[in-house]
């Protein structure tokens, strides 16, 4: 396996083993287990989709093993710096290779870590392992692996960095292209063509809808033309090697009203001063305070049933997750903020948002969306 096939250099990785087997050690942990997509990727390079259960063994000590089906070997070996697997054929089970395999290794009778959240860890499927190693000792290892990989690497950053750039582009060509009697679908088609033309991975524009009253955020993407007055909402989610930047902006189609331009340039100022407070050691819980408690007082919003950020980072396209709720800004969160986090920080009211990719920097932040922060108005009546 030559490195210049991975997506990051083989020291990376062996930093991130030795950070997760120091949380092992501290949990008198032998043996960990670890199937879910974002995790294997974080920790072997290899995030092939959950058709038939794989999974990677991690020990205390010596080289992991991945276990996985034989028709993947082609990428795993491409993709990931591990070179001892084990290929199962499709018609057997991967549960008893994954026992087998442990037994077959010494590691029958050890105490085994699993992350008890994991998506791809079933009861059903927990109940088979306890029932084919009746000896190893079970041990809950949730919420490790979120915090391990929660401050991005500079490798990192360099692909949030890219896609934020490609969302930039994107949303100018949007906002150029839209006008009365264009659609929502007919925006998404010029955010998925940037998307190719720029190198971004095959995935979904992003959410593209028309911006009316407070629950928009998750709209549908319609076909109908939009004309004067009518917000278009775009939410864009470039992904470049599975790590994705998100950027929110609106634009008015021909004319804006004194009230959208008020409601953005309140919203605008509102999200401006939060920003101003992030920085290493600022609580999440604060600084949602400070979007959450003024759109309510300035009359914005009647409710802001919310969050206001969440991070950024990986996400597989087999993922159930379209978002990483690992770290949240609510009024009861109880985290800080350290550098190297990245965030999908934003703000709405009455179909509008703006958002931003936050990274925070050992003295603050840095927006690496460079979208102009203002509402659009594209076209002309």
């Amino acid at each position: 396996m030559s490195k210049n096939t991975l997506l990051f250099s083989p020291d990376e990785y062996q930093q991130r083993i030795a950070t997760v087997r120091s949380h092992m050690r501290q949990r008198g942990i032998d043996l960990l287990l670890i199937d879910q997509t974002e995790f294997l990727f974080y920790l072997t390079g290899f995030s092939i989709s959950e058709n038939m259960y794989r999974a990677c063994l991690l020990p205390a000590d010596g080289a992991p093993v991945m276990i996985l089906r034989a028709v993947d070997e082609g990428p795993f070996l491409e993709n990931s710096w591990i070179s001892d697997y084990i290929g199962f054929l499709d018609w057997e089970d991967p549960l008893e290779v994954v026992a087998n395999t442990i037994k077959n290794r010494g590691w029958g009778a050890v105490k085994l870590g699993l992350d008890e959240e994991s998506y791809c860890m079933t009861l059903r499927r927990f109940k088979r392992l306890k029932e084919l190693l009746p000896s190893v000792n079970f041990a809950d290892f949730s919420g490790v692996l979120e915090v391990v990989r929660a401050s991005k690497s500079p490798a990192e950053i360099a692909y949030l960095r890219r896609a934020a750039h490609i969302a930039d582009v994107a949303l100018t060509e949007a906002v150029a292209a839209a006008n009365i009697g264009t659609s929502e679908r007919d925006t998404a088609g010029i955010v998925h063509s940037v998307f190719m033309r720029m190198g971004a991975d095959s995935a979904r524009a992003g959410i593209i809808t028309s911006g009316t009253g407070d629950a928009f955020l998750h709209g549908n993407l319609h076909s109908h033309p939009m004309a004067c007055g009518d917000i278009l909402h775009m939410e864009l989610l470039p992904y470049v090697n599975g790590y994705s930047a998100r950027l929110m902006r609106p634009a008015v189609i021909a004319e804006s009203s004194q009230k959208q331009r008020d409601i953005a340039e309140q919203l605008l100022d509102i999200q401006d001063k939060q920003f101003a407070a992030m920085k290493p050691g600022a609580s999440a819980a604060e600084l949602d305070a400070m979007v959450r408690e003024a759109a309510l007082k300035q009359g914005l919003r009647n409710t802001y049933p919310n969050i206001t950020g969440y991070s950024l980072g990986y996400f597989p396209l087999s993922t159930p997750r379209t978002s990483d709720f690992s770290r949240i800004f609510l009024p009861n969160s109880d985290w800080e903020l350290q550098a190297g986090m990245c965030f999908h920080m934003y703000v709405s009211a009455s179909g509008i948002a703006f958002s931003e990719t936050v990274l925070v920097t050992e003295n603050g932040m840095e927006l690496l969306t460079k979208t102009p922060r203002q509402l659009f108005v594209a076209g002309n009546a």
